[in-house]
């Protein structure tokens, strides 16, 4: 069985619509980051950098208990305890690396500034606000310009596509269009959105 620790963010909802996509059975705790949960002693110990995600597999891949920190790594992991959405050929799965390293260091970071800047600052910054907000504005160009060519973001729908829709789920707080300004990505985000799997992850952890 695997424990979820999560909070309703884009990094925790990752893992629980990959946890639904891949049909594993899983325990949900909440940790509240907005009381600062994260920092108390009994997460820290499963996380020691003090951030949601982070799992429990009782079952690791080689039988034993696995704790398992930061996002992208437990979508790996996920990845291959169920044998899903990470192709099976190395040019397909470089390429889902590939894209999910570009949401890992480019969309979360970005967009994070950006919803930090225009929704929770204490006071406006300017500068912080043109900086990110023109950075998060070239990344959907970057992912509009690929799904111009591609269905998603590999060959196949994988863990990059996973990674990916629930930061763009947030396009609301974005100062976009995004229909109008990014179409590619509107396709591919409405795709995403109507898999079941999907919509049961984004609900977690309620």
């Amino acid at each position: 069985m695997i424990d979820l620790y999560t909070w309703t963010t884009p990094n925790g909802r990752k893992i629980s619509i990959m946890l639904e996509e891949c049909g594993l059975p899983y325990n949900v705790h909440k940790v509240n980051i907005g009381k600062g949960e994260q920092f108390a002693p009994e997460f820290v110990a499963i996380n020691p950098n003090s951030k949601i995600p982070a799992i429990v597999d009782s079952e690791g891949l080689d039988g034993k208990p696995i704790t398992l920190m930061e996002s992208g790594a437990i979508l790996i992991y996920l990845s291959a305890k169920a044998g899903k959405f990470l192709p099976r050929t190395d040019r397909g799965r470089y390429m889902a690396l590939e894209w999910l390293m570009f949401q890992m260091g480019g969309v979360g970071p970005m967009f994070g500034q950006v919803h930090h800047f225009l929704r929770s600052a204490p006071e406006p910054v300017p500068y912080a606000v043109e900086r990110y907000t023109k950075e998060q504005k070239r990344l959907y160009k970057v992912l509009d310009d690929r799904l111009a060519q591609h269905e998603y973001l590999a060959d196949e729908y994988s863990i990059a596509d996973i990674a990916t829709y629930p930061w763009v789920a947030r396009y609301d707080w974005h100062p976009i269009d995004l229909g109008g300004d990014y179409p590619n990505v509107k396709r591919w985000f409405d795709a995403i959105g109507a898999r079941p799997a999907v919509q049961r992850g984004m609900k977690v952890p309620g």
